[in-house]
């Protein structure tokens, strides 16, 4: 299963776990509390993003998933000093947002699984070629942030 590593943008990748998380759920909540949660988590999750992908701008460093060879820097300052993944977390936290707007514990399932493939698919291979470029620096940073939170 290596051919998955760095495949499917994680764009695409949480957008594949949000239709699977419908179809294994009952239909959609419309009005009530969990369309006021799924905005607010919703939120949450796109600020949390944005976080990470202005932090990665800030640095001038790549923001693409699929060539994380091509970083120019490592970037441990603002979010990034809370979780080395905010842009990952800010699409598992959108996926739960996702689960309360369906009002289905059952979704909830598809969060797993999209942090899981996210673990082995996309992270572990970035985390590789982050130690070849930056070997100990990134060690250290590693060391000290946790992956998602």
């Amino acid at each position: 299963m290596n051919w998955l590593e760095h495949r499917v943008p994680p764009p695409l990748v949480a957008i594949l776990f949000a239709g699977l998380m419908w179809l294994i759920s009952p239909q959609a909540a419309t009005a009530g509390w969990h369309l006021g949660a799924a905005i607010a988590v919703l939120l949450m999750g796109a600020a949390v993003c944005l976080a990470g992908v202005l932090s990665f701008r800030h640095a001038s460093t790549t923001v693409n998933p699929l060539r994380p060879e091509t970083a120019s820097a490592l970037v441990s300052s603002g979010i990034y000093r809370h979780t080395r993944n905010p842009m990952y977390l800010g699409f598992a936290i959108a996926l739960v947002a996702w689960a309360f707007y369906l009002a289905s514990p059952t979704a909830l399932l598809g969060v797993v699984g999209f942090v899981l493939y996210m673990n082995r698919f996309q992270i572990a291979p970035e985390e590789r070629a982050l130690v070849s470029l930056f070997r100990g620096e990134f060690l250290v940073y590693k060391a000290h942030v946790r992956r998602w939170l």
